[in-house]
């Protein structure tokens, strides 16, 4: 067809945000499983993993956290492929992306929208309290490292900073 523009099948498949349904709980928590168990372990030892992502859950705390603050799911193909969100106070407790959908751009989008959210909420500023393994995608996105802490988790400890963002 003269004219019609064909879609290049190697270009890779846009990233959609939606606000969190709660039946996508189940799906965030395996998420979340999944990323921790997939990145941690070149950061922290097997036990503090465990710690950190256990096979069981408190789905009822899960579900509430979600349900208390907006919630964000990022989609790829309809798949979700990872979900940040933001409090009230500016603070982003979660930025998780599934293992098969990073490097895509997904954080970026994540953070994108959060950051958006923020400024239209007026908040002057970001923080989180990101992982070894998370602190190079915040850093990339313009976040300061605060301090250094070690976290209890079930009998063990973990290492995250304190990061900050200025939003102008």
């Amino acid at each position: 067809m003269a004219g019609a523009m064909m879609k290049d099948p190697d270009a890779p498949a846009p990233i959609t945000i939606r606000l969190y349904r709660p039946d996508d709980l189940d799906a965030l928590i395996g998420l979340f499983r999944r990323a921790v168990r997939n990145n941690a372990p070149r950061h922290y030892t097997a036990r503090q993993v465990e710690a950190w992502a256990p096979d069981t859950v408190d789905r009822d705390g899960w579900a509430e956290r979600r349900a208390s603050r907006p919630t964000f799911i990022a989609e790829i193909d309809g798949e979700v492929a990872g979900f940040s969100d933001l409090m009230a106070d500016g603070h982003i407790d979660m930025l998780f992306v599934e293992p098969r959908f990073q490097g895509r751009g997904v954080a970026r989008a994540l953070l994108g929208r959060v950051e958006a959210e923020a400024r239209s909420g007026g908040m002057s500023g970001l923080t989180t309290d990101a992982s070894l393994a998370a602190r190079p995608v915040f850093q990339r996105h313009g976040f300061t490292v605060v301090m250094m802490r070690a976290i209890p988790a079930r009998g063990e400890v973990l290492t995250n900073f304190r990061m900050a963002k200025a939003l102008a």
